[in-house]
């Protein structure tokens, strides 16, 4: 029997989400056409013998989220619980507090994913290697290759090149330590709670030492990366599978369109219904488009490549959509046109609107480059990347938002660049 934890974290954390984690929690964001926590639900279903589905966060229980869990277990047949921390308790402080709920039922072993990635999700694979490499109470990270700069923004491993054991790890080193990342998807055996428990242990005994304080000295709080897995590397417990498939951060909004971008790409071997076409009396499709049966579509409007139209959307003639996430609710009038953004539920783009953004993808001529998680402003300025309208903002006809950030009941009354509209 096997077992899936996802840790969604909560409302404090995916402030780079912003605006759009206002509305909706960052996890159940749209990706693609479904919420981003859709993606790794489905991955783990397929897996044979999952039983259970555990979420790990500290959201507040809320209608939203309990829908989406009652739907996901309609579908995918298979039990979906949320665990609620009673803090931010961290990768390992999470999974260890809620450890009598993953090892119920004598599970032989259980995948840990981080809801903010996005991942071909190769769990299969992982268990097919975990039994070839070590001993039969191994652990399993799942690795990729980022170029040498971009490495250095993620955990580093490094590995015995025959064995695949992991002989160092390092979280987000200031040089070069190796590029081989960590993807923030691991394969356990319940052995893991015995090295969580006795850093848990270290950090109560530290405490009785120390003045009382928040943060990660609580000693709860445990980092799978930093406290366990540094710990755990060079000892014969700890193997890293690289895969070769696609895998991206979804930190920011600009993350959120790449991360569109590769689910609709997979969507021809695992979901081409979801892939529209060019019909006639449709609109005109280039490349991998998702379009929500509820939209409403001018013919005459051109969408595509990597565009989501979520549901009750309606599109005007002549209207181009490239490169673009539009949101549940959204009108867009005759003859606008909406590059590299994200248009909010229920806003309205005018006629003969410009909404555009600049992209944030990888480097197209490096096969190892990784998006960057910009931060919002740099030297004093707002960052170039996507325009996100929030929601329920109108954009009026003829205006020109570029690279700009759009406030709920904020309606920009002229052309903006490089501006947050407060």
């Amino acid at each position: 029997m096997l077992k899936a934890v996802i840790l969604i974290g909560g409302p404090q954390k995916g402030t780079r989400f912003r605006p759009l984690s206002f509305e909706v929690p960052k996890p159940l964001f749209p990706v693609a056409g479904v919420p981003m926590l859709q993606h790794h639900i489905e991955a783990c279903a397929k897996v044979p013998n999952m039983k259970e589905i555990l979420l790990i966060g500290f959201y507040q229980p809320n209608e939203e989220l309990t829908r989406f869990l009652t739907n996901a277990q309609q579908e995918f047949k298979v039990s979906i619980r949320y665990l609620q921390e009673y803090a931010a308790l961290g990768t390992g402080g999470g999974i260890y507090h809620f450890r009598d709920q993953i090892v119920s039922g004598s599970p032989e072993a259980f995948f840990v994913l981080n809801a903010d990635v996005c991942s071909a999700f190769p769990l299969s694979e992982m268990l097919s290697f975990q039994k070839e490499h070590g001993e039969p109470n191994s652990f399993v990270i799942l690795g990729t290759t980022a170029n040498r700069k971009q490495s250095l923004n993620y955990g580093c491993i490094v590995e015995n090149e025959k064995t695949n054991e992991v002989l160092h790890y390092v979280e987000k080193p200031s040089t070069f330590v190796s590029d081989i990342i960590n993807c923030g998807i691991y394969l356990f055996k319940p052995d893991i709670f015995q090295h969580i428990g006795a850093f848990f242990q270290k950090n109560q005994q530290d405490m009785l030492l120390e003045e009382p304080t928040n943060g990660w000295h609580r000693a709860e709080a445990i980092r799978l990366e930093q406290d366990i897995f540094t710990a755990l590397a060079g000892q014969g417990k700890l193997y890293v599978y690289k895969t070769l498939s696609f895998w991206s951060q979804i930190k920011s909004a600009g993350s959120a369109i790449y991360a569109s971008r590769l689910y609709l790409n997979q969507y021809h071997t695992t979901h081409p219904e979801r892939l529209a076409s060019n019909k006639d009396g449709g609109p005109k499709i280039r490349g991998n488009v998702y379009i929500h049966p509820t939209a409403n579509i001018d013919p005459t409007a051109m969408l595509g490549p990597n565009v989501s139209i979520g549901t009750g959307v309606t599109i005007g003639a002549g209207v181009r959509v490239r490169e673009s996430i539009i949101l549940h609710g959204v009108t867009l009038q005759d003859h606008c046109c909406v590059l590299n953004s994200i248009v909010g539920w229920d806003s309205t783009v005018g006629k003969w609107a410009r909404v555009e953004g600049t992209p944030s993808d990888p480097n197209p001529n490096d096969p190892f480059a990784k998006i960057d998680s910009e931060t919002l402003f740099r030297d004093g300025e707002l960052t170039p990347s996507i325009t996100i309208l929030g929601c329920n903002v109108t954009i009026p006809s003829e205006v020109i938002i570029l690279n700009s950030i759009v406030l709920p009941h904020k309606d920009p009354n002229r052309s903006f660049k490089n501006q947050i509209i407060l």
